[in-house]
């Protein structure tokens, strides 16, 4: 059952920027605050990595490749988790998934493709 919701994909140029959002629509804010929350991409042909992560604290985690690129962020007083992608590079093309970070609850991912 999908029970986050992406939105914010597109088509850019390599060196421009995106935000994605992802609400959770079913949830009230004392189950969604608690809750690490990531974003993963798969990109066709690959199998699906983990990209940022944001704890309940607010902690961060980024995988290498988007180090100093992108940015996670939540509010949880409505329900949302955020990532802006800055310098985007055509190896960012992937469909863009936003879970819980015990992978309980997912969406049905936006689809992100940076090409000139």
């Amino acid at each position: 059952q999908v029970t986050l919701v992406e939105s914010g994909g597109g088509l850019v140029q390599p060196g421009q920027s995106l935000r994605l959002s992802c609400k959770a629509p079913r949830m009230i804010t004392s189950v969604f605050a608690p809750y690490d929350l990531a974003w993963y991409r798969q990109a066709p042909g690959k199998q699906r990595e983990l990209v940022a992560l944001i704890t309940s604290d607010r902690d961060t985690n980024y995988a290498d490749s988007v180090k100093g690129r992108f940015t996670i962020s939540r509010d949880n007083s409505r329900k949302m988790v955020y990532l802006q992608m800055n310098n985007l590079k055509p190896e960012d093309t992937a469909v863009y998934y936003c879970a819980t970070g015990d992978s309980k609850h997912w969406g049905q991912g936006t689809q992100v493709t940076v090409s000139s």
